[in-house]
């Protein structure tokens, strides 16, 4: 199993839920989140005055899966939260080892 974390664009997000439910993903967690990465933040104005900002809003999408989908989830999210300018994100995948469905108590991959 894999656990696939991607930190997107917060306007990408019903673009890459929709690719995820079209491959057959069953769920996934969402969390607003700010960062930077080489973008380095962004200035704003707010009231008239000019200030920086180096944490930028971003959305982080958690995703458990088996490890046969995992190379589809990781494209399917790559290629729909690309626009092609800096701060597009990042995906990491870790290995995952276990999982329990509360409910039923079911383990492994039935669990997902």
């Amino acid at each position: 199993m894999k656990y696939i974390i991607a930190v997107i664009k917060p306007f990408k997000l019903d673009e890459v839920r929709e690719a995820l439910s079209g491959i057959g993903v069953a769920g996934m967690t969402v969390s607003e989140v700010k960062g930077f990465g080489r973008q380095k933040g962004q200035t704003e104005i707010y009231r008239g005055a000019e200030y920086s900002t180096n944490m930028l809003p971003k959305v982080k999408v958690e995703v458990a899966v088996d490890d046969t989908v995992a190379p589809q989830v990781v494209e399917a999210i790559g290629a729909t939260a690309n626009t092609g300018a800096i701060g597009d994100g990042k995906i990491f995948v870790l290995d995952l080892a276990s999982a329990t469905r509360i409910r039923t108590g079911e383990t492994g991959p039935e669990a997902l």
